[in-house]
Formats: C-alpha cells, sequence, structure tokens
C-alpha cells in the first residue's frame, strides 16, 4: 500500500492555501498582484521514459504563476500618487542595487528632494534643463528643484482690442496733447503690468485719443502710455517726448490709423517698438528701464461697437517660489510656482518586459528582473506598450476577493479528501495485517 499520493495531495493542498492567504493578506496592498498555484501529476519513471506502473504516484508544485492583469484604479487626494493604466513599471533605485520595479505608486518627496517610496527607493527618470527641456537618456532619480524661478523681463506685448468709431474727436483742434488726469482728453484707456529685469512689476497704463477723420475717410488714434503714472520718454519711433508745464506729454507713444470702412488698421502693419522708462512704483522703489519690447497691435479693429479689450498680454514675469507639482498623463512633472508660472522638472520613465511572470518578487512590492523575464524596455508613459499615468490614483490589487474565497474552500476540501485516502489506506492495511 502507499501513502505517497495522499501525502502529495496534503502537501499541494497546503501550498495552495499557502498562495490563496498571501493572495487575501494582500489584497488591500496598492500595485499587488495576485498570484495561483499550479500543479503536475507525479508517475514513477523508468528506462526509455516509459512508466512502469501507469497508476500515479501524486503531485507536485509545478509554480506560482503571478497574474499581471490590470488591477482597479482608486483616486486619492495627494498629487505625488501615481497610477499606470496598462503596461509598464515604475523604476526604482537605491544607489547600490540593481534597479528594482513596482506598480506601487505611492511616492513622496524626501528631505533631499528626491521622488521616493515609503521603503526610501528613488524614482527613476529622465532630468530637465534650467530651461525646463528633458534631458533624454540614461534614466536617474528624479530630483524636484528647491530653488524658485528667476524673473523674466517683458519683451513681448501683444493686444487686441476695439475702438468705438461713433465716439467723438478728443484730439486738440491744432497740435497734439493730452490732459493725463481729464477723461475729456482722450476716449478710454487701458493698463498691464510688464516686468524689468529684477522682476519688478511696472503699471503700463494707454490712453486711447481720437483724431480727426481724414478727408480720405481714415481715421487716426493717438496712444500715449505712461509708466507707473510717468508718461514714457521717447515714442515708438525712439524720439523724445517733450512735457507740458503740467509733466504731460505733448506728442502721443505711437498712433494707429483705420482706413474709412474700419476693420484691422492700415498703420502699423508690423509691430512697432516701446521702451518702457525706469521710474518708481506704487511703494517708493526704483523700477528699472524696459527696452526693446516688442509691442504688437495688429489685432486691432475700429468699427460701430464699444471698446473692448479682448486681449492683453506679455511675457514677462517676477520671480517665484516652488508652490506644488503636477504630473501629467506622460509622466511628465510640472513644478508650479508662486509667480503662477509652471516648466517640467522631470519626466518618469517606466519600463515593460516581454515575460513579466519572469520578473522575481523581492517584497515591498517590488521585482527584480531575471533572465525569465528578460530585459527591460524602458520608455514614457503613452509611447509603445507602456500604458499612460494618473496623477492623483493609485492602481489597486488585482486580487478578486470573492474568488479566493471560493478557491479556499476547495482547497480545504481537496485537503480533508487527501487526509481520507491515507485513513482509508491505513485501515486497509490495518485488515491485510489482521488476516491470520
Amino acid at each position: 500500500m502507499s501513502f505517497q499520493q495522499g501525502l502529495s495531495g496534503l502537501n499541494a493542498s497546503s501550498k495552495n492555501l499557502d498562495v490563496i492567504g498571501n493572495n487575501i493578506a494582500n489584497s488591500s496592498t496598492y500595485g499587488a498582484k495576485s498570484s495561483r498555484a499550479e500543479f503536475q501529476d507525479v508517475y514513477a519513471g523508468a528506462l526509455n521514459g516509459a512508466g512502469a506502473n501507469p497508476v500515479g504516484i501524486g503531485t507536485s508544485l509545478a509554480s506560482v504563476s503571478q497574474q499581471f492583469t490590470q488591477g482597479n484604479i482608486t483616486t486619492t487626494e495627494s498629487p505625488m500618487d501615481l497610477a499606470i493604466n496598462g503596461g509598464g513599471f515604475f523604476q526604482l533605485s537605491d544607489g547600490a542595487n540593481p534597479v528594482m520595479y513596482s506598480r506601487n505608486g505611492q511616492f513622496k518627496v524626501n528631505r533631499d528632494g528626491y521622488v521616493v517610496n515609503n521603503s526610501q527607493l528613488k524614482l527613476m527618470g529622465y532630468p530637465a534643463d534650467g530651461s525646463g527641456i528633458i534631458q533624454p537618456g540614461l534614466a536617474q532619480p528624479l530630483k524636484l528643484p528647491t530653488s524658485g524661478i528667476a524673473p523674466k523681463t517683458t519683451t513681448k506685448i501683444t493686444t487686441e482690442f476695439n475702438l468705438d468709431s461713433r465716439v467723438k474727436v478728443t484730439a486738440p483742434a491744432s497740435g497734439t496733447g493730452i490732459d493725463l488726469k481729464s477723461p475729456l482728453t482722450y476716449n478710454n484707456a487701458t493698463s498691464l503690468t510688464a516686468y524689468d529685469a529684477k522682476g519688478q512689476d511696472v503699471a503700463v497704463t494707454m490712453y486711447f485719443q481720437k483724431g480727426a477723420t481724414a478727408a480720405d475717410g481714415s481715421t487716426t488714434w493717438n496712444i500715449y502710455a505712461t509708466a507707473n503714472g510717468s508718461p514714457f520718454a521717447t515714442d515708438s519711433n525712439g524720439a523724445a517726448i517733450a512735457l507740458d508745464a503740467a509733466g504731460n506729454p505733448t506728442t502721443p507713444y505711437t498712433t494707429v490709423t483705420f482706413p474709412a470702412t474700419g476693420g484691422s488698421p492700415s498703420a502699423p502693419t508690423t509691430v512697432v517698438n516701446m521702451d518702457i522708462p525706469a521710474g518708481k512704483n506704487a511703494k517708493g522703489a526704483d523700477t528699472l528701464a524696459i527696452t526693446g519690447i516688442k509691442f504688437d497691435m495688429l489685432g486691432a479693429t475700429e468699427n460701430g461697437s464699444g471698446f473692448a479689450v479682448t486681449n492683453l498680454t506679455q511675457d514677462g514675469y517676477a520671480p517665484g517660489q516652488l508652490s506644488g507639482i503636477l504630473i501629467d498623463n506622460s509622466g511628465i512633472v510640472m513644478a508650479r510656482y508662486s509667480n503662477g508660472q509652471s516648466k517640467p522638472a522631470g519626466q518618469v520613465e517606466l519600463a515593460t518586459f516581454r515575460n513579466p511572470q519572469g520578473l522575481q518578487p523581492l517584497g515591498g512590492n517590488v521585482w527584480a528582473r531575471t533572465f525569465p523575464s528578460g530585459e527591460p524596455v524602458v520608455g514614457v508613459a503613452g509611447e509603445g506598450n507602456m500604458g499612460k499615468l494618473q496623477s492623483g490614483a493609485l492602481e489597486e490589487s488585482n486580487v478578486d476577493l470573492t474568488a479566493e474565497l471560493v478557491n479556499m474552500v476547495t482547497a480545504q476540501r481537496a485537503y480533508q479528501a487527501s487526509a481520507q485516502t491515507i485513513k482509508t489506506q491505513d485501515q486497509v492495511l490495518q485488515t491485510i495485517v489482521n488476516l491470520r
């Protein structure tokens, strides 16, 4: 009589219960993947591979297969949490051992500015230069900037506005001039903020003064400008602007002419130059001169509707400090600053494997590559076989808790049945021994 079949069944059921128990224990572990115990039958071997006895001698564990199916995506409140929707693994490094791989996207920023997981393994990716240009190549630990963003001097101003053709002429009957304190000497005004080399704000105000209609029906509007309340020193052609006794400019900064039919300006047809003079801001601090600004008002119009400014932008900004980060679907880490600016600080690199089931689990939600898994194929999210990243979300375990509980009942019954075969074999053997 042989007890081996029943004994192998007990061992197999016990290992199956171990795998099921591990799955159940990790049902709430983010990024965890379920496993499946796979068994094979066992027969006695002989020469030429033919068994002398067709009766099997039990079962054995062939493999514990990992199931790399997609887990559910759940949203969180942390922008540092990342979920991979599709194929791919995060690459993690401790700086000493080979790169490790994970699907758990619970990341944080350590004291040195590196993006790390709960085991202090650093997330790998591409760095960005000082201008925010991603530098693809060999992945390295991602590090967020700790310094602020430097100021940028205004170099271009773009405006789109409509001037009401129905309003009265406010330009003097002879010559030019304006009283900045009297709205009766101009029709409309608008303001914007420019920035000097130190990032100091300069309040620029433009006043629109309608001139008389020419013989050909065209209309010329005078544009006067001030910086922090002081008139510009030069016009768009670089000529000096004289001031009257009250400190008002006697000539405009520039003019814009519209044809008799209105619409877009007939002059100027290109951007004009703007030099903002030095002065004092509202707090009394000295501001620097800003020269060589390209002033674009080609989008201006004149028609029979009210004055309206539809676009007024400039490309300068004040200095700012890091206020937060945002990671997009392609893995680009955007640093956001207190001045409203943002720029890339790096990009997450992902890795895929031809045979992910060949990866070796190391615990701590990470795997190591092996010969069966093959070499990693690296890239960025959304390209090739790489899934997309979702910030503020995590991938739940793919363990089906209901299925595992059913499998546990089945494994329990199989264990009981194997134990019963041993008990029966024992009873039969006892009967034989008692024959005399």
